[in-house]
């Protein structure tokens, strides 16, 4: 059996585990460490109480494991395993542990358990070689990442700057399996299919003018995303003598919340002044069932984020929903997701006089990206090959 560790039920992950089930091949069991999300529970970084509006536990095998009381997903020493895996992993003959990352405590003492019963460990996580930090930061994860990358069998790599890192560690190629990062492509696009005839409708219920061009932020309000990049950006474009001479018309939908939110309506009052009317809208948090209505009513997402975004599921979304992007160079999924595009869908991040002429591209349509582009590059990146690639893995495996 393959023994998935997981920190709690994630939206994006239960695809790939309803898929792997559904394909039937691989006897396994999705062991979480909290149930985070399931029910209504208090996010740190949106400031709000919410639960995803679609079922993740069903569909697939699965079990909560036993951690420490008040478990906590955002902090390292906030899960905690309080039961031993060994006798787990010998009644339920593991063949092989798969663990999401890193950053809580219970992955690494997972990982020790089964390196002691000789269990090969795989690693799928998100980290790449795009952030930097001085060394003396860098040295004692260096050299925990050294250890731990010695108990790994499999490095199941999301994306080129993901595979990056773990070469970076000397990694062979043939302990390398890409296994895209990708979201549940299908529900985005049926969603996107259906909610097109009343794309007119969205707009008007969020104020953006039937002739402007959309650009959409979706995320949380948060520092490492950089939201009032965007603003910025409009601000800066909107005072340039090509664009306060032309009819061209741009609104912004912020769809989100965070502790950057009080800032981000101060900086849209100051563009409401410059302007004259409003060129904002403030949509709040958008649960997964009503997020595609976003993608649909905008004529391009924008993610400004810093290497703090190891890759950016949002633009998985974008793209599945026929939304062209632009991406920040330090994000994790710019140069798989955005550059195929177009050069121009990736912009130096934190530049905000550049970020500007990107937007002045889309509004005048010097950049136009065509839906059918869009969509089959999201295509690539699909639970089908996922599955394939793991399914392959683990046949390999038990055939030793």
């Amino acid at each position: 059996m393959l023994a998935i560790l997981t920190t709690h039920p994630i939206q994006y992950q239960v695809p790939l585990w309803k898929a792997l089930a559904k394909e039937g091949t691989i006897p396994f069991e999705v062991w979480y460490l909290s149930d985070h999300g399931t029910k209504p529970t208090y996010d740190i970084q949106f400031g709000k109480t919410f639960a995803w509006d679609i079922d993740t536990l069903s569909g697939y095998p699965y079990r909560f494991l036993k951690v420490n009381p008040k478990a906590d997903v955002s902090r390292f020493e906030g899960l905690r395993l309080e039961e031993s895996l060994s006798a787990l992993f010998r009644e339920k003959n593991v063949q092989a542990l798969w663990i999401q990352g890193w950053q809580v405590l219970a992955y690494w003492q997972a990982v020790w358990v089964a390196h002691r019963q000789g269990i090969p460990v795989w690693l799928r996580a998100e980290t790449n070689d795009l952030h930097t930090s001085h060394w003396y930061k860098r040295l004692p994860r260096n050299l925990a990442l050294t250890q731990l990358f010695k108990w790994v069998s499999q490095f199941l790599y999301i994306g080129s700057a993901n595979r990056r890192l773990y070469k970076q560690f000397n990694v062979p190629d043939s302990r390398l399996i890409h296994t895209p990062y990708f979201i549940d492509n299908e529900r985005f696009m049926r969603a996107a299919q259906e909610l097109a005839p009343n794309r007119s409708f969205l707009r008007q219920q969020w104020n953006i003018p039937a002739d402007a061009t959309c650009f959409l932020f979706c995320g949380k309000f948060i520092t490492k995303k950089h939201p009032l990049d965007l603003l910025e950006a409009v601000i800066l474009l909107v005072k340039t003598d090509k664009f306060l001479g032309s009819q061209q018309k741009l609104h912004i939908l912020m769809v989100g919340d965070g502790e950057l939110y009080n800032s981000l309506e101060n900086k849209a009052r100051e563009l409401e002044t410059l302007c004259g009317h409003s060129l904002v809208t403030f949509v709040g948090f958008l649960n997964q069932t009503d997020i595609p209505k976003a993608y649909v009513a905008a004529d391009c997402l924008v993610l400004p984020s810093d290497a703090g975004e190891t890759w950016g599921l949002v633009v998985n979304e974008a793209l599945a929903c026929g939304c062209p992007v632009l991406v920040s160079d330090q994000c994790g999924c710019a140069e798989d997701l955005a550059l195929p595009l177009d050069n121009r869908s990736v912009f130096s991040c934190g530049n905000i006089p550049q970020l500007a002429a990107r937007l002045q591209t889309i509004v005048d349509g010097s950049l136009s990206i065509s839906k059918q582009k869009c969509l089959a590059l999201s295509e690539n990146y699909s639970v089908d090959k996922v599955v394939t690639q793991v399914t392959k893995a683990y046949c390999e495996l038990i055939s030793l």
